[in-house]
């Protein structure tokens, strides 16, 4: 999770309609942490720095524009290493969108969630 100024960092991949936040699917064999790690350098670019990593939460919601299906997604806050760039799209992603949890554009559930709890101060940041 990327907070700046009270807004969470999300992304829309090409061809979809909805943002959410930056991540994906954990390879066989490997950690969660790494999974994060590997997923923020496709997606956005950037390096985490590995011992800033801290989990935050584990929630399940409805896939979006998957009926019947649900994700399941351990939620991380972290820091950039020293030296990495910016967020920039990478790869399949489209679009970056520093989302305002109060005024929120289309988002997919488990993104409703976070920003419901990020703006009722229930995430603990």
């Amino acid at each position: 999770m990327c907070v700046r100024d009270g807004r969470l960092l999300h992304v829309r991949t090409r061809g979809r309609d909805a943002f959410y936040l930056p991540g994906g699917k954990i390879d066989p064999g490997e950690s969660a942490e790494l999974a994060v790690r590997r997923e923020i350098r496709e997606e956005l670019g950037l390096e985490l720095d590995p011992g800033s990593l801290r989990r935050l939460l584990v929630l399940t919601a409805p896939a979006h524009g998957r009926p019947g299906t649900e994700v399941h997604m351990t939620l991380f806050a972290g820091e950039p290493a020293a030296g990495s760039d910016e967020p920039r799209p990478q790869r399949e992603i489209e679009e970056l969108c520093w989302v305002d949890p109060a005024d929120p554009p289309e988002c997919a559930p488990a993104s409703r969630r976070v920003l419901a709890g990020l703006a009722a101060g229930e995430l603990p940041l």
